[in-house]
């Protein structure tokens, strides 16, 4: 018999988040991540307006509220020109009660989710915990791991792997990883200055084909997030030494700012062959990957969350049948590659490969828009809701569950 009903491998957002799906829903729940705690290096940091619903569900929004802040303001800055072109999500609210992003570290997303999770009889999670292999049968799945160096062996009547990226559950399954790498580096930098007093607005989307930056307030401490892009081809152990000529240029006569931390790393648009193997399935970064211009990322991923835990729920209660993990995994699949993945490579090209001044011309043309044309900034607004696909199965299972 499994010790478990369902393993969750990863303790990101998006394996956390649904491992507090699963355990609301009465469902008990395993989660193995190989560090020693939540990782709380730079990166995903907005939640746009669309996801917020789903956490609130879940009874963690006011909590992340309390430790982040929530935006409306948005500017793309033309460097060379020093043009603005500012909007904002006021228009939602006649559509939705969230009609704002939250800025908050992906972190510290996740340290919320955690600690409700942790409140739950039926969860646990196990830190410095690598997998290491993986069988399935029709009974279940057994993984094997290393825990702080010794071997362990769980088994669960069911897996979701969301050990991002290099996931090792995806690797385990023999799944490709199909797409592309992009040639260049992101540099995601968290830093203390005040962007604010010098006329940023608290998300800045500046266009500039040497000089493309993503800069967005993170927290009401004064810390802030900039991300640049520089070429693979440059030495990655010689990323901090470049760092101040960059600073220098966008904040000139400015050296005053505080490096809090920052995290090199390499862009992707790839996804599984599958996102569903048996009684294994991934989800977040270890099925599908992309760069994170436009905050597109970790929106896929917790809608992933949304969608999966209802459905392999209902699977697990024997409401449903496995096909339907099918449907899930295919309409996470399409949606990632028909939708999210193209629009991440066209926000990337107009940030940060602005070159064209004939292309530049015209997307500034359109983005002009933005601010006089209603029908227009409304598209752009409802864009992130495509995202989503609905539970396979209408869910109903948090009523008299504990939160």
């Amino acid at each position: 018999m499994a010790e478990t009903q369902a393993i969750i491998v990863g303790a990101g957002p998006t394996g956390i988040i649904t491992a507090l799906g699963l355990a609301r829903s009465g469902i008990d729940v395993t989660v193995l991540e190989r560090a020693p705690g939540i990782v709380d290096s730079p990166r995903a940091m907005v939640y746009h307006w669309s996801v917020l619903a789903g956490l609130d569900e879940l009874g963690i929004l006011q909590d992340a509220q309390k430790l982040g802040f929530k935006k409306q303001d948005y500017c793309y800055l033309v460097y060379r020109t020093g043009e603005r072109i500012e909007w904002n999500l006021k228009d939602l609210v006649a559509h939705t009660p969230f009609a704002y992003n939250l800025h908050l570290g992906q972190n510290k997303l996740a340290e919320v989710a955690l600690s409700h999770l942790l409140q739950l009889p039926n969860a646990q999670v196990h830190w410095n915990t690598q997998v290491t292999g993986l069988a399935q049968d029709e009974y279940g799945v057994t993984v094997t791991a290393e825990q702080n160096g010794q071997p362990r062996v769980f088994t669960a009547d069911r897996v979701i792997g969301s050990d991002g990226a290099r996931s090792r559950v995806r690797e385990l399954l023999g799944q490709p990883f199909e797409g592309t790498t992009w040639p260049e580096r992101f540099v995601a930098t968290n830093i203390r200055y005040d962007f604010e007093q010098h006329g940023y607005a608290r998300s800045t989307l500046m266009i500039d084909s040497q000089f493309g930056a993503i800069i967005a307030k993170i927290d009401e401490s004064g810390l802030w997030r900039c991300t640049y892009c520089e070429s693979s081809d440059l030495p990655e152990e010689q990323v901090l030494e470049r760092m101040p000529a960059f600073f220098k240029e966008i904040l000139p006569g400015v050296t005053n700012y505080e490096l809090v931390q920052y995290s090199p790393y390499r862009m992707h648009q790839r996804a599984a062959k599958q996102f569903r193997v048996g009684r294994v399935v991934l989800a977040g970064d270890a099925a599908h990957a992309t760069n994170p211009t436009g905050g597109l990322g970790l929106t896929s991923g917790l809608f992933d969350a949304y969608a999966l835990y209802p459905t392999l729920t209902a699977v697990m209660r024997g409401e449903a049948d496995d096909s339907v993990l099918d449907q899930w995994a295919e309409e996470r699949k399409q949606t990632f590659l028909q939708i999210a993945s193209p629009q991440a490579s066209e926000n990337k090209r107009l940030i940060f490969h602005s070159s064209d001044p004939v292309r530049l011309d015209q997307d500034l043309q359109t983005l002009r828009r933005l601010s006089s044309d209603k029908a227009f900034r409304m598209e752009r607004l409802l864009f992130s809701r495509r995202l989503a696909t609905a539970p396979i199965v209408p869910h109903h299972y948090f009523q008299g569950v504990s939160q």
